[in-house]
């Protein structure tokens, strides 16, 4: 793990099913979201270092609430609920298709958007939903293409560059493994000046 990793410091917070349950709109926070298969919260403890901050499941689509996870007192993490695959009721599945493209338009403190597409699947339409909704909300999009042990280096560095040519203005894509933590050095320093991380310290934080 990278020594400068201010994400280490994650603690779950609070979880909410309506937006006026989020903490105030203020202070610095990133967003990741992702098909519920796509290995969102595996990549979530990696990033944080800790096994079961994200609950990891057989089941696909168990999250059906924005869950925030606490850096300090000014920056959190909001995990988006994932569903693709889930087993959920119609009215459940639009009504989180209205809070998440409220959340994207409204959230002043929003600084940035993780999308998590499995390597070996980018782009589904739920992927072009989350892209075009950050691009109409201004938002910059960091794709996190997961499960890239699954593939041998050169179909992996073909989906990356798939997808790259796909990618709206300004929005950027990387390969990542949560199994061999491939990937994620890389990812920590393109989301630290979105949570206004200073580079000066040795752990990051101001």
């Amino acid at each position: 793990m990278p020594a400068d990793n201010p994400f280490r410091q994650a603690q779950y917070l609070t979880s909410a099913h309506h937006l006026h349950q989020l903490p105030p709109d203020a202070g610095f926070e990133f967003a990741i979201a992702g098909r519920s298969n796509a290995g969102k919260s595996s990549a979530l403890n990696t990033l944080t270092g800790q096994k079961s901050l994200a609950r990891t499941s057989k089941t696909p689509g168990r999250t059906q609430q924005i869950v925030i996870f606490e850096l300090d007192i000014s920056r959190r993490i909001a995990d988006l609920p994932g569903y693709g695959y889930a087993k959920v009721p119609v009215k459940l599945k639009q009504h989180w298709t209205q809070v998440m493209e409220t959340y994207l338009e409204t959230r002043h403190c929003l600084r940035g958007v993780v999308l998590v597409m499995d390597i070996r699947h980018p782009l589904k339409p739920f992927d072009e939903q989350m892209l075009n909704w950050s691009a109409a909300a201004g938002l910059p999009v960091h794709v996190l293409l997961t499960k890239a042990d699954k593939l041998k280096r050169g179909p992996a560095q073909a989906s990356l560059l798939k997808v790259r040519k796909a990618l709206p203005p300004g929005a950027t894509a990387q390969v990542f493994s949560s199994t061999s933590r491939q990937g994620l050095e890389e990812w920590v320093e393109t989301i630290k000046p979105w949570m206004d991380y200073g580079t000066d310290s040795p752990d990051g934080v101001d």
